[in-house]
């Protein structure tokens, strides 16, 4: 998806997340990655192991000190050149804690990106 089509900015970042891959409310599959840029909308993660678009995902990622539980699917998954996998994740379901610590996150680091560039 390129930029464009986007309904929300994503801002670079590299916080640790594990996920479960579900079929039917049902564990099928476990891991851990890491995200490569967040939005209110999805992230891109990056992972040892291709993630099955098939499946719906239960992601915990730790933002701000505080770990935020979303659930959401899959709409890619790819290898990249590093060997590893980076999957598109698009939000489905996201509780007002985690939309909450989500925005403080994306403004702080908003504010931190500003602050780098006036300084420049």
């Amino acid at each position: 998806m390129s930029s464009k089509n986007r309904k929300h900015n994503r801002i670079l970042s590299a916080n640790l997340i594990s996920y479960d891959c579900l079929e039917n409310d049902v564990v099928v599959s476990q891991g851990m990655g890491k995200t490569l840029n967040v939005s209110r909308g999805g992230i891109l993660l990056e992972t040892h192991v291709q993630i099955d678009i098939k499946y719906s995902m239960s992601i915990s990622i730790g933002l701000d000190d505080e770990l935020v539980n979303i659930k959401g699917n899959a709409v890619y998954s790819k290898k990249s050149e590093s060997g590893k996998y980076e999957s598109g994740v698009e939000f489905m379901e996201v509780d007002k804690k985690a939309v909450r610590v989500l925005n403080k996150y994306i403004i702080a680091f908003n504010e931190q990106k500003a602050k780098s560039e006036n300084s420049d």
